[in-house]
């Protein structure tokens, strides 16, 4: 169970990560990739961030995680830059694609597909 800190640290982390994303290094990533924050958990001691993505208009997702990745130093940069008066450490940020979107996309078009036939009204499962 987290913390009500850790609450209030985790959504001023996605609030912030995600402008950083989507203002000041959406150059540094795919053109035209959207990129969204979906979810922050932070460990007790708020020194670690598992940051959750979710990415719009892109074609290779794994690539676009290996690059942010790659540039968590210059991320992390810019988060402390945002959250210096109000965090002691800038938390360790490793990132993970969350595909629990496309999980339920395609949950749907399963269910979608399903053949189910009527109750037949004969059957009383009541004896």
């Amino acid at each position: 169970m987290e913390s009500k800190r850790q609450q209030k640290v985790a959504r001023q982390l996605q609030k912030d990560l995600s402008e950083i994303f989507q203002r000041d290094l959406s150059h540094m990533f795919t053109p035209g990739a959207f990129i969204t924050v979906t979810s922050v958990r932070v460990s007790p001691d708020l020194s670690v961030a598992r940051v959750y993505l979710s990415f719009l208009a892109v074609k290779d997702k794994e690539g676009l995680l290996d690059t942010i990745r790659e540039k968590s130093k210059t991320v992390r940069q810019h988060l402390g830059e945002r959250v210096r008066h109000q965090l002691r450490i800038v938390p360790d940020l490793t990132f993970f694609l969350d595909d629990t979107a496309e999980y339920a996309e395609k949950m749907e078009k399963l269910f979608a597909g399903l053949d189910i036939p009527p109750a037949d009204p004969d059957d009383d499962d009541d004896e």
